[in-house]
């Protein structure tokens, strides 16, 4: 049976988990399952649990939370679907459909009906056409919409399948219609799509409860989102298990108004402007949504306590309420607006806003404060900086423990951020100042042996001998310039050479370079490093130029890391995960 479980704070929802959770299940080494929409929502629950599940009857009480899964809920439903049709989720074709999508747009550029999709890709206009660079990123594009309809139009692609240029309910606009038949022509490469086999994997689930593996009880917490894939999904596995949906809504009054209500398409809903808080309106948009396509289910409301009179709870309160605000509301600092002259700025008053919740309340903890940022990689390094969490860099006054979450492989890999350089450097000037971050990278400087003094001492090169842009005049030949040698890397280079191997006293030229001052028998060793790695960049940027195939693209990039970078033995994990 599909239990539906709903409350206004997240905490009500993970202390009823725990009350559920705390009836074992039959089999003793069965694994507990609880979806979650993100890792930060699994770290959270799980600490949250931890706390719940303890030996007394208390949130309080210590205790710890073990023999839990949290896949996310879109793993579970794909695995589940898999197990359904007695396959590999990662055996499906659909999965990755990129490649086989290029190819067929590729094959069908020359045909009327795909005339919109040539025009954006240049079709036609030569090789050098700057749209032909687009080919790639409208594929993955394309890949990414057509995943998106499989999950929340399936009915939609079962009727392209058909033959049907509709979606889902009307006849699709004349300027849509390539998308039906794209995907008709990628059908027919990789064979029946996952939503065509969706009716079908849910009765054989309903009739044979035991093709997944997934325990007696399952849980799905936090979504506000839930696609139509997964809500079929779920009402089939409820056919024989328990499946608890806990699902944070802000308003009771706003669920009894829906109730009984049907979806129908958001331009014409009519429950759109139902709510009467603005906020509510615009921000339970997804929950409200959610709310008229769920299934069949019997539903919980866990009530949340009063809440107090702070302008915060004031604003809580009108949310649960579906009340608009007005009147006098209190004045005080629950609710607080921090105008700062940049990012770096509004770290700096972060913490120390931080600092005064911890001095005034001792019962606050870290792990009761969430910081949400737009763009965490702007901002992961200034709050390194300002909370001191570099090594060997203690902040000093109060200590704070912070965790970074959701940051990008590349800003926590360096040599993954090391082959996003080379990629950009392949498609550009290679430029003095690209090459000289590219060598102050964490892998290069350690493959070369550069110290800070060192790169500084080659950055003074650069700019006395005249270094702009172009490893040659070779490289230079796409701009049109491929007769000036002046100001390349290699006439750089030249320059600093001949001021190893010459005398001061009595410089001469060498062809068109002169040797550069204050370069002497001391710096024999940085000019052969510095020699090198423009040698071996040469080789790789060379590698990267051109059209080739995939195992091409990773042969040199994987060659580059060998040939560049070099990682001491307790980052040796960088090189495997790169």
């Amino acid at each position: 049976m599909l239990h539906l479980h709903r409350a206004e704070r997240t905490a009500r929802l993970a202390d009823g988990l725990a009350d559920v959770l705390r009836t074992p299940l039959a089999d003793p080494f069965a694994e507990e399952v609880v979806a979650v929409p993100a890792k930060g929502v699994e770290r959270w629950l799980a600490q949250r649990l931890s706390t719940g599940l303890g030996t007394g009857s208390g949130a309080g009480s210590d205790g710890i939370c073990a023999g839990v899964r949290f896949p996310s809920a879109g793993r579970l439903v794909d695995e589940v679907l898999a197990a359904a049709r007695g396959t590999e989720h990662r055996d499906d074709p659909w999965a990755q459909p990129l490649w086989p999508l290029l190819e067929v747009v590729d094959e069908c550029l020359d045909e009327p009906w795909c005339s919109v999709l040539a025009q954006h890709l240049g079709a036609g206009s030569g090789p050098d056409d700057h749209r032909r660079g687009r080919r790639w990123a409208s594929a993955a594009h394309l890949a990414g919409l057509f995943g998106s309809y499989a999950r929340h139009r399936p009915h939609m692609l079962r009727d392209w399948a058909a033959g049907a240029d509709t979606d889902g309910d009307a006849a699709l606009p004349a300027d849509l219609r390539w998308q039906a038949e794209l995907w008709r022509r990628l059908r027919g490469r990789l064979g029946p799509s996952p939503a065509e086999h969706l009716d079908a994997a849910c009765a054989a689930l309903r009739a044979d409860p035991a093709l997944s593996d997934l325990p007696a009880r399952l849980s799905v917490f936090g979504p506000t989102r839930l696609s139509a894939v997964s809500l079929a999904v779920l009402d089939a596995l409820a056919a024989h298990r328990d499946v608890h949906l806990w699902l944070p809504h802000p308003s009771p009054v706003l669920w009894h108004e829906l109730a009984g209500r049907d979806a129908g398409r958001r331009r014409a809903d009519p429950t759109a402007t139902l709510a009467r808080h603005p906020l509510l309106r615009s921000l339970a948009r997804d929950v409200r949504e959610l709310q008229l396509r769920l299934p069949a289910h019997t539903s919980s409301h866990h009530p949340d306590d009063d809440r107090p009179r702070t302008l915060l709870g004031r604003l809580q309160t009108d949310l649960r309420e579906d009340r608009p605000p007005g009147g006098a509301a209190p004045v005080d600092d629950t609710v607080q607006v921090h105008a700062c002259h940049g990012p770096a700025r509004q770290v700096e008053v972060l913490r120390e806003v931080l600092l005064r919740l911890f001095s005034d309340d001792p019962t606050l903890e870290p792990r009761d404060v969430l910081v949400l940022c737009p763009d965490v990689e702007t901002f992961a390094p200034l709050v390194s900086a300002s909370f001191g969490l570099g090594a060997g860099l203690p902040h000093p006054g109060n200590a704070l423990r912070v965790r970074l979450a959701d940051r990008s492989l590349r800003q926590t890999n360096p040599l993954l951020d090391t082959v996003a350089a080379l990629l950009d450097l392949a498609q550009s000037r290679v430029t003095a100042s690209q090459v000289l971050d590219l060598a102050a990278t964490a892998g290069v400087r350690r493959m070369f042996a550069f110290t800070d003094e060192e790169l500084e001492r080659i950055r003074d090169w650069v700019a006395r001998s005249g270094v702009r842009w172009g490893l040659d005049p070779s490289t230079r030949a796409p701009y049109g310039m491929d007769g000036v040698a002046q100001n390349t890397w290699r006439a750089g280079l030249d320059r600093v050479l001949l001021g190893v191997t010459t005398s001061e006293d009595q410089p001469v030229w060498l062809d068109l370079a002169l040797p550069l001052d204050d370069v002497d028998s001391s710096d024999i060793d940085l000019a052969g490093r510095l020699a090198e790695l423009l040698d071996r960049l040469e080789d790789v940027l060379a590698g990267l130029s051109g059209e080739h195939p995939v195992p091409h693209w990773v042969a040199t990039l994987a060659g580059a890391l060998d040939t560049l970078t070099a990682t001491d033995p307790d980052d040796a994990w960088q090189l495997a995960q790169a």
